[in-house]
């Protein structure tokens, strides 16, 4: 499983009300290994994606979160981006940002260590760790 790795910026967005983790709509950005998102970037248009013709939805479904004992747990159903009609360009990394925001503000990324290709009728599963997407404590 890829590791997490939260943008700066994602910090004081939280703390000045830019994101409502509980109910805004989670989205998925993909990146080539050519165009690494880097921990300074903020906004989705910081970053340069791939071309998403042929793939399915990118949209996080079944988004939990919730508070025990002073931890915030952020949660999200594994997402299976599908390659239909065509293959999906080239991808290493997967950003999640925020599609509520005004500025589709980033949260984090995961580095999947090396090139992701679908060929047409292939799938990819986006897996969340049992501890969830993010924790804040």
């Amino acid at each position: 499983m890829a590791t997490f790795n939260k943008f700066n910026s994602f910090t004081e967005a939280l703390a000045e009300k830019v994101h409502n983790l509980g109910s805004d709509t989670l989205t998925i950005a993909l990146c080539a290994a050519a165009n690494a998102p880097l921990a300074t970037n903020s906004v989705l248009a910081d970053l340069t994606q791939i071309a998403y013709t042929n793939l399915s939805a990118r949209t996080l479904g079944s988004v939990t979160s919730a508070q025990t004992g002073g931890v915030y747990k952020l949660d999200a159903a594994d997402l299976i981006l599908s390659a239909s009609g065509g293959s999906v360009a080239t991808f290493r990394y997967v950003v999640i940002y925020n599609d509520t925001a005004s500025n589709d503000e980033l949260i984090g990324w995961s580095d999947y260590g090396s090139d992701v290709t679908l060929a047409s009728g292939e799938s990819f599963t986006i897996r969340f760790s049992a501890s969830g997407i993010l924790t804040i404590t």
